[in-house]
């Protein structure tokens, strides 16, 4: 393998002397890649389909994502911080993401997955977008719906990770187990590093105390027994999923290791359009690409290759957790002298290691023990803590017979706001809407149902056909079936309203378009 060039103290990279750029140097910069399309399943009924956990404040105010973006915050690795964010997501939860960007401060370029593709495209496209304003951009690749307590010794882990990566290898953050654990995946550790394997990594290094490894192999998720054999071995970290790369390394080992996933990405980056505060990738080159993720598409492969590099492991002792599963938000909870845990309003009576949350609802525990119970509008759970990997079978299960928890709360969000289904029966349908100051619907025909809107708080301007009028508080209007209308909220405050619709057919899908401010069909 040919050695990286090494990285000088100044955070530039020389330049070879027979390269066209010989006559200068390449600043590098860290840059902060968040991958956002994850679904969750095993979080269900607060995580939904369209409605995924890192967008939902399951530890907090802050949803999931909104904490990731904070997380590289004062960072300080020897090289600069890339201002923008580079999030990879899901098209279909684009403006609930976007919304939650921006109210995180931070600036990001939003990409847009078309159908998902595991997380090797998703970092393939990443990388693509980072190459083309820095070639050679350092970048920390996290998920979104990670939860992380302690933020210095993460950025202290990252700093230690960014030498490696400068110096033109693949990082990963491995976390030391504490426990058999047959939900994550795992990481064999080689022969720890000296100090020259990282080529400007000495001083950080030796002041934070974080010694790396080299890359033995990624293992599946195992079965207890081999669990067990894991952690007895100190062998092998759990895989946290958080890796350092630069930009030009994971393309160049993308290509040579999957080829048609770098051939994919490359059409659907080039063919991309840029909509307002999307980056939209050209769909059928995208669903083109092989669906793999980063693990077996190239981290399992450079065990056994390494001529186009090398793989390092950094330790993570940051309080982290993948948030995956119920009984994962249990234990890094605050719990009660049972060891209880419970979020909004519950009680407990003789209840011992029990976790309950409630969306509204009073959840009452009596002589539960190891239990799951999560109460939403329109769902509950009850589980065994010991089996709540097995909630992502009632999902598919609620999938396969159409129901509709599997995908939507009963409260939906949209760009202009949201609407609430707050009672439905035979040929009728009540909501509660809520629309945001200065936003508006599509106009928009229905074939079978008919509206009957209500102001209960603000002030809406009506669309109906050929007029337009203003509806006060305590006011009401009838669009009849078959008008063309939209609604709109004119003032600075919610506009809230119930909407009464009735007809043969009450679908989400009885909506024909004719103009709409977001771009949807």
């Amino acid at each position: 393998m040919t050695a990286p060039a090494p990285v000088t103290p100044t955070g530039t990279r020389p330049t070879p002397a027979n390269s066209p750029k010989s006559a200068t140097s390449v600043k590098l910069k860290v840059h902060p890649v968040i991958l956002a399309g994850g679904s969750g399943t095993r979080l269900w009924p607060m995580s939904r389909e369209q409605h995924p956990k890192q967008l939902i404040g399951l530890l907090g105010e802050e949803s999931l994502l909104q904490s990731t973006t904070h997380r590289l915050d004062r960072l300080e690795a020897g090289y600069p911080l890339a201002g923008q964010l580079t999030v990879v997501a899901n098209e279909e939860q684009r403006f609930t993401t976007a919304e939650q960007l921006r109210t995180s401060g931070k600036t990001s370029r939003l990409i847009l997955e078309p159908v998902g593709r595991d997380t090797a495209p998703a970092l393939t496209v990443a990388a693509l977008s980072v190459a083309a304003q820095d070639e050679d951009g350092i970048m920390v690749v996290m998920p979104a719906d990670h939860a992380v307590a302690d933020s210095q010794g993460f950025r202290a882990a990252v700093a230690a990770g960014v030498q490696h990566a400068a110096a033109g290898h693949i990082v990963t953050m491995g976390i030391v187990p504490t426990r058999p654990e047959t939900g994550y995946g795992y990481i064999r550790i080689g022969a720890p590093l000296g100090r020259d394997d990282a080529r400007n990594a000495p001083d950080a290094e030796a002041s934070s105390g974080i010694v790396a490894h080299r890359l033995d192999r990624f293992v599946e998720k195992p079965h207890l027994e081999l669990a067990q054999r894991y952690v007895e071995s100190r062998e092998y970290w759990w895989n946290s999923g958080i890796f350092i790369v630069r930009a030009s390394t994971w393309l160049k080992a993308i290509r040579h290791f999957q080829p048609a996933i770098h051939e994919a990405c490359e059409a659907a980056f080039a063919g991309g359009k840029s909509d307002g505060d999307f980056f939209r990738l050209q769909r059928d080159a995208f669903s083109a690409s092989p669906s793999n993720s980063i693990d077996y598409a190239v981290m399992e492969q450079l065990g056994g290759d390494q001529s186009i590099t090398s793989g390092v492991v950094v330790p993570l002792e940051a309080g982290w957790s993948d948030v995956g599963s119920w009984d994962a938000i249990w234990d890094i909870s605050e719990k009660d002298a049972d060891r209880n845990v419970s979020r909004g309003r519950v009680m407990f009576e003789g209840a011992n290691s029990t976790f309950a949350h409630s969306e509204g609802r009073l959840i009452a525990c009596v002589g539960t023990q190891d239990l799951v119970v999560v109460e939403t509008a329109d769902a509950i759970l009850v589980a065994d803590k010991s089996r709540v990997q097995d909630v992502k079978k009632i999902v598919n299960r609620i999938r396969a017979d159409g129901g509709a928890e599997a995908a939507n709360h009963r409260k939906v969000h949209r760009p202009w706001g949201n609407y609430d289904s707050v009672d439905t029966g035979e040929r009728f349908q009540v909501k509660r809407i809520v629309v945001k100051p200065g936003a508006r619907l599509s106009l928009q025909m229905h074939h079978h149902r008919a509206e009957h809107w209500i102001v209960v708080r603000g002030t809406a301007l009506v669309t109906r056909g050929d007029e337009r009028f203003i509806v006060s508080e305590n006011e009401s209007a009838y669009i009849p079936l078959g008008v063309t209308h939209r609604l709109e909220n004119p003032g600075k405050m919610p506009l809230e309203m119930i909407e009464v619709q009735s007809g043969s057919y009450l679908g989400e899908d009885d909506i024909v378009r004719f103009d709409d401010t977001y771009g949807r069909q």
